[in-house]
């Protein structure tokens, strides 16, 4: 059992003082109140740690080496998934392995106590499956597993090059499957999660409406009748050209009209909606689940976060590729994307709550929705995924209640302040470091020195 003592707390009904978090054995919350016994840890502010709802993690090895620019004239999302492509081809499980348990670990460093992992690199080079069909699912638990960050994991069927139907090529190949490959590897990766602690859980992910015909995803939703669904929507100005040409609709359009869409759903980035789009998704029900520094690091777009809040729609955050972890970065890149395209301040803001309360409130309940996760909220019987904050530093200065969170989320400093993460109650990072930091890095390391001459 562990008892954490925290100044202030932000609890479902607000912020509250000198509280007692009781931690029982199943990584749960067992009582929040005042306790006989004494704390075994203390918290000048705790929160919830938050989901991050959608990453990559292979990608975190390339973070720094796309910025150059190609032959295109333009260069844009496609030239740098050219480059991903090519990347794919030297990556070993072992590697895979490795640069996820780095990605998790920085993570949970960052803040997060959970992360669903849109998990798409399934085969060996050329498209070939595995001995072991799920073996890159088992390299993605096992690296959870070493770093204790909690995981939802959610295979992803991907089929073809486009909307025509054209067979996959070069480093999609490694991606693959048919309905029926699929359904089967989603059945291996799924067990392979039995390996982890009873936290760990999956969805499923169909790619996008050009990765996956319409027939393909009626398939894989037949079968998929619990746990959360995950998608790429409306992501680039292309790729809704492409949708519109075949489908004959704008890719949010054609899913609202062709499929039920609810809260068990979570549509990524969905930076290309029209005003009558955003108003459709957020009376769903399902998270607009939003990655802004990769979608600005990708030339993405700017997701319509005030009219979609505003229509009373549940959004969460994801590090995607993982070119730069940090979860009060994302929040504060979101905020900053609506002024900038308004000429306004405190965006998101309402009456009752500043830009960074509703800005953090939105992660933890939209992470924990993507997720399928009882976490995101501090009450008795959801899973401790729990952030400990240190008050009294240069950048909060023992503030109180909201500016607390817009301290973190402003002022550039947020991620300095974590001190302690637990992840159903595994006490991750301590002192603000991952309890394997060290040998995380190493691993890591050595995978790039591997890599370096071929990326």
């Amino acid at each position: 059992m562990q008892i954490i003592h925290a100044k202030q707390c932000l609890t479902p009904d607000g912020w509250r003082r000198d509280l007692e978090i009781t931690i029982g054995a199943q990584g749960r919350i067992v009582s929040i109140g005042s306790q006989d016994n004494t704390p075994t840890h203390r918290a000048g502010v705790l929160l919830p740690a938050p989901l991050n709802l959608h990453s990559h993690a292979f990608q975190r090895a390339m973070a720094g080496l796309t910025e150059a620019r190609g032959p295109d004239p333009r260069d844009s999302f496609w030239s740098w998934r050219r480059l991903m492509y090519k990347f794919l081809d030297q990556l070993t499980p072992e590697h895979v392995e490795a640069i996820a348990g780095l990605v998790f670990m920085e993570m949970l460093e960052a803040g997060y106590g959970a992360v669903a992992e849109f998990h798409y690199l399934h085969h060996d080079v050329g498209g070939m499956p595995y001995d072991n069909l799920a073996e890159m699912s088992e390299r993605i638990v096992a690296a959870a597993i070493q770093s204790g960050i909690g995981l939802t994991l959610l295979p992803v069927h991907y089929q073809y090059g486009g909307c025509d139907l054209r067979p996959l090529n070069g480093g999609q190949q490694r991606f693959g499957n048919d309905p029926d490959r699929f359904l089967r590897l989603h059945a291996d990766a799924v067990a392979a999660l039995a390996a982890g602690p009873d936290d760990y859980l999956a969805g499923v992910a169909p790619h996008s409406l050009r990765a996956v015909d319409p027939s393909g995803l009626g398939a894989i939703l037949e079968q998929s009748t619990s746990g959360p669904i995950h998608m790429h929507l409306a992501e680039q100005v292309a790729e809704v050209d492409e949708v519109m040409a075949h489908l004959r609709a704008r890719p949010t359009e054609w899913l609202l009209a062709n499929h039920e869409v609810n809260a068990r759903w979570c549509l990524i980035h969905c930076t290309q909606m029209t005003g009558g789009e955003t108003d459709a998704l957020a009376a769903t029900g399902a998270v607009a689940g939003l990655c802004p520094l990769t979608e600005s690091n990708l030339g993405d777009g700017i997701f319509n976060g005030t009219r979609f809040l505003g229509q009373g729609g549940t959004i969460g955050f994801g590090s995607d590729s993982n070119v730069h972890i940090s979860l009060f970065e994302e929040l504060k890149t979101l905020e900053y994307s609506q002024r900038l395209r308004d000429l306004s301040r405190a965006a998101l803001a309402t009456q009752g709550r500043s830009s960074g309360r509703v800005l953090f409130d939105a992660a933890a309940k939209g992470g924990a929705q993507a997720g399928g996760r009882r976490s995101g909220r501090i009450e008795t019987g959801a899973l401790a995924d729990l952030v400990g904050i240190e008050d009294d530093t240069r950048w909060l200065c023992n503030r109180q209640g909201d500016a607390i969170l817009d301290s973190l989320v402003f002022s550039g400093g947020g991620q300095a302040c974590i001190q302690d993460v637990w992840s159903a109650g595994r006490h991750v990072v301590s002192e603000g470091r991952h309890f394997r930091r060290d040998a995380i890095i190493a691993d890591f390391k050595r995978t790039m020195k591997q890599l370096e001459t071929s990326i």
